[in-house]
């Protein structure tokens, strides 16, 4: 009868602690930390409508508990002025989704290329410390080609796509080199050329339509990693 009792009573015990270990993990939805400039701050649109919210909404859509996104970004913003901010914000170590989409800016003001080079691949790495040391957890996204957009038409453009591509194909280097999912969004953005739609009424930054696009070219290569 000991025997029967105290097999019994290791039973529940052992029942409750997976219990209470399932209650425990369905009580830690995921964080996010979406590090950038005006794109990831969403200039020129509603605050539901940038991109790290739409895909915190879609991630909700598939059954996933997210938290409200982190958002450090703000528009003007160049790879030292991220790096300046990250500082004062001082972020956790332990995000289990990190995004990082910076650059138009240093392509905008003409700094020196070495210079994005160096500090992108410092940030990365603050990214993936960001995100509990583990690069799988982190994704780059493209930057965006605003040389279709009205603003970028009256600048010039082939200029504009040209030194944009050499940013992107830097930053994919670099983030490969990290084992880091690279997402590229340029192609998705250029379609604004032919549909105003895809553009804010600022005639420069994408539209919430635009940033949706985005979202689904994202999900494929976010969801694995929050399996």
């Amino acid at each position: 009868m000991n025997s029967y009792l105290r097999s019994f009573t290791f039973g529940l015990l052992f029942s409750a602690l997976l219990l209470l270990g399932g209650c425990e993990e369905e009580s830690s939805p995921i964080s996010f930390l979406a590090l950038g400039d005006s794109y990831t701050i969403g200039e020129s649109v509603d605050q539901d409508q940038r991109w790290p919210v739409l895909l915190a909404d879609s991630l909700r859509s598939r059954g996933l508990a997210v938290n409200k996104p982190n958002i450090i970004a703000k528009t003007g913003w160049t790879t030292s002025d991220l790096q300046e901010a990250i500082g004062k914000e001082s972020p956790h170590s332990n995000y289990d989704l990190v995004s990082l989409l910076i650059g138009v800016n240093n392509q905008y003001q003409g700094l020196d290329f070495n210079q994005f080079e160096r500090e992108f691949e410092e940030l990365l790495h603050q990214t993936i410390s960001f995100a509990d040391g583990n690069p799988r957890n982190v994704f780059v996204v493209s930057i965006p080609n605003y040389g279709v957009t009205p603003f970028g038409q009256d600048k010039n453009p082939d200029q504009i796509t040209e030194e944009i591509n050499r940013y992107n194909s830097t930053a994919k280097e670099i983030a490969q080199k990290h084992d880091i999912t690279f997402i590229n969004i340029t192609p998705i953005s250029e379609d604004a050329l032919n549909n105003p739609d895809l553009t804010a009424n600022d005639r420069l930054h994408p539209s919430g339509k635009m940033y949706q696009q985005w979202v689904s070219k994202m999900l494929p290569s976010i969801l694995p990693k929050l399996q």
